[in-house]
C-alpha cells in the first residue's frame, strides 16, 4: 500500500444514491465493502462524512434559521451519517469508533487526538462526526484539520467525478482531467476542489489531496495501491 494512514472524505450527497434526500442502504453497503478491502490490507483509516443529504447549515439563512444554529444542525446531520456508515462497517466485521467534535456522550466519544491515534494503532476505523465542532467551518475543513492532527499521509476525497478537470466535463466535451496539479496552480486556475480554508490547511502542512470517483468499484483500493486514479493535488 502506498499510504499507511489515510483520511477518507465522503460527501453527504453521495450517500443519497438515486434518492433526492436521506441515506441509501445499498450505497452504505457498497462503501463499506470498498473500505473493508483496504482495511484488510492493513491501512489505518479515518473517515469524515458531510451532512448535505440531510441538512446544510449554510442554507439555513434562507429558511429564517440563524446561521450558527443552522451550522450546529448540520453537524448533527454528519453524526447521523457517520452512525449509519458505522453500522454498515460493523455489519461486515470491522471494528470502529465514532468521535465527535461536540459532546454526545450517549452516542459517541468526544474527539481526543491521542485517543484517536491509539484507536488507529489498534486497527480500528475512526470516524469523525460534527465537523470541527465550530460553526462557519465546513466538513472539508474538518477533514483537513483532523487529517493533520492524526498525522494522516493523504486526504482522499471520494466524489461522483473521477478527478479535477480543466472545465465542467458535463458542459464542455473538450475538458481534460488533471492527473497531477499543484496547490498553487489549482488556486490560480480557480479550481473548486475544497473550500479555501481546507485547501490552505493542506497546502501549509504539505498534505496531499486525491480526488477520485468513489462510486466506481475498486477505485479506493487502486488509489491506495498507487495507481493513477483521480487527480493528485500536492506541492
Amino acid at each position: 500500500m502506498k499510504y499507511k494512514r489515510i483520511l477518507l472524505k465522503l460527501s453527504g450527497e453521495s450517500l443519497m444514491g438515486e434518492q433526492k434526500y436521506g441515506i441509501d442502504s445499498q450505497v452504505l453497503i457498497r462503501y463499506a465493502s470498498e473500505i473493508k478491502a483496504i482495511a484488510d490490507r492493513g491501512v489505518e483509516i479515518t473517515i469524515v462524512v458531510g451532512g448535505g443529504n440531510i441538512y446544510r447549515g449554510i442554507e439555513a439563512a434562507a429558511t429564517g434559521i440563524d446561521r450558527v444554529q443552522g451550522d450546529y444542525m448540520g453537524m448533527l446531520a454528519t453524526v447521523i451519517n457517520c452512525m449509519a456508515l458505522q453500522s454498515a462497517l460493523e455489519n461486515i466485521g470491522l471494528d470502529t469508533r465514532l468521535m465527535s467534535g461536540i459532546k454526545i456522550e450517549q452516542v459517541c466519544e468526544s474527539f481526543i487526538r491521542r485517543r484517536a491515534i491509539r484507536h488507529l494503532e489498534k486497527g480500528r476505523i475512526v470516524m469523525f462526526g460534527a465537523g470541527t465542532g465550530n460553526p462557519y467551518f465546513t466538513t472539508d475543513t474538518a477533514a483537513s484539520l483532523r487529517a493533520i492532527e492524526i498525522e494522516a499521509e493523504v486526504v482522499l476525497k471520494g466524489t461522483r467525478v473521477d478527478g479535477v478537470y480543466t472545465a465542467d466535463p458535463e458542459k464542455d466535451p473538450t475538458a481534460t482531467r488533471y492527473s497531477n496539479i499543484s496547490f498553487d496552480e489549482a488556486y490560480a486556475k480557480g479550481l473548486n476542489i475544497m473550500d479555501m480554508t481546507a485547501f490552505t490547511l493542506c497546502k501549509e502542512n504539505n498534505l496531499p489531496i486525491i480526488i477520485f470517483d468513489m462510486n466506481r468499484p475498486g477505485n479506493l483500493l487502486k488509489v491506495l495501491e498507487g495507481d493513477s486514479v483521480g487527480t493528485l493535488v500536492s506541492l
